[in-house]
């Protein structure tokens, strides 16, 4: 595979023609709605001509994040089924005494068995309206709670099918480090025992004492060292409620696994990989939020608008303005082809485990196209 960036006043035929490959297999692997139009700046994956020697490809794991309906998660499941070695339907949200909450996630388990990807478990703290410091905090500081909470989880697992359980606890205080610590050591021990792994997702760190509040909790040694594999969550520097920016900058994600690989093991790490665009209205006020959607529609806005598309070298992410019919001006920030293999680049690099998509449902073909002449994926099931 290559990439090429679109110049002003190409066409797909000649860019097609250049290359000496057919010009539907540029739409197919692009997964270009309206081939006629192209803009400058536009990334596009070009096939091979012909067989050309190439380094062996690693083999990596790719876990995905879905929170979708559940037929769309099956569905997406199906399309994707190749390229996925486990799929974590998200979520089950935890109560300060453990309970749970349901999840309609029969139809992805399902259909993640009969595709042969892993279907993970997946619980937090938070929702859309409450942090999960609280929670966290009540659970880290109650046996019972903690003794629930997990009994809990391991009879939804064998109930459903689960392989494995992923914990995403989040704005964990600072006085509750210790705390997260021994709860996940607690859950190791009496899931590994029964067959289960378990994986941690934390927040992006780049120093042991990195001063966020929020982050202090993280021990990324201690996580690193009792779980089975650590997800990075390596994205939203561009978050919606703040200003604009990219989302994933490369140059940032790379200072995050510097760290991490000081404290734990590269076979690991899981790097998390954002799948989504943000679109600002400029000027950016506070608690103005940002629209989020799929590259794929990024980059038909930016065909809609006639505008081009730049990239920050720095951070490896495209970006561009444009204005609105109500005369309002636009940034977005997004992913592509380049932005992918950046992150590709870093993977391999690293040698890291593999990557954590978050999430399945936002329509990016270039990065799906990229990902397999990359990489080998593990299939464990």
């Amino acid at each position: 595979m290559q990439i090429h960036v679109v110049q002003g006043g190409e066409t797909l035929w000649e860019i097609a023609n250049r290359y000496r490959v057919p010009m539907v297999s540029v739409v197919a692997l692009n997964g270009l709605s309206l081939p006629e139009w192209l803009v400058p700046g536009q990334a596009l994956v070009i096939p091979s001509a012909q067989l050309v020697f190439a380094p062996e490809r690693s083999v990596i794991e790719i876990n995905a994040y879905t929170y979708q309906p559940a037929q769309e998660a099956a569905a997406e499941i199906v399309q994707r089924s190749g390229q996925l070695s486990t799929v974590i339907p998200f979520v089950y949200h935890v109560s300060k005494n453990g309970t749970l909450d349901n999840l309609d996630d029969q139809a992805s388990i399902y259909t993640a068995y009969a595709q042969h990807v892993i279907p993970i478990m997946s619980i937090a703290n938070f929702s859309i309206n409450e942090s999960g410091a609280d929670v966290a905090h009540a659970i880290f500081t109650s046996a019972t709670a903690r003794d629930t909470l997990i009994t809990s989880v391991i009879s939804v697992m064998q109930q459903k099918g689960y392989r494995g359980l992923n914990i995403d606890f989040e704005s964990v205080l600072p006085g509750d480090r210790q705390g997260f610590n021994d709860f996940l050591q607690e859950v190791v021990d009496r899931l590994h025992p029964l067959g289960y792994t378990v994986s941690s997702a934390v927040m992006p760190k780049t120093a042991i004492d990195q001063p966020r509040p929020d982050y202090i909790a993280y021990d990324y040694e201690a996580q690193g060292r009792i779980a089975d594999f650590v997800v990075l969550m390596t994205y939203e520097w561009g978050y919606r409620s703040g200003p604009p920016q990219p989302i994933s900058p490369v140059n940032e994600m790379k200072r995050v696994v510097d760290y991490a690989l000081s404290v734990m093991p590269a076979n690991k790490i899981s790097l998390g990989f954002e799948t989504y665009a943000r679109d600002w209205l400029l000027p950016h006020e506070q608690g103005q939020e940002a629209e989020t959607f799929s590259p794929k529609e990024a980059l038909e806005r930016a065909i809609r608008h006639g505008v081009s598309i730049q990239y920050n070298q720095v951070a490896q992410s495209p970006f561009y303005r444009y204005t609105d019919a109500s005369g309002n001006t636009h940034e977005v920030w997004f992913e592509d082809a380049r932005s992918a293999q950046a992150k590709f680049d870093l993977v391999r690099l690293y040698k890291l485990r593999g990557i954590s998509y978050w999430a399945l449902g936002f329509p990016y073909p270039e990065n799906w196209s990229l990902l397999e002449s990359n990489f080998n994926i593990g299939k464990w099931l």
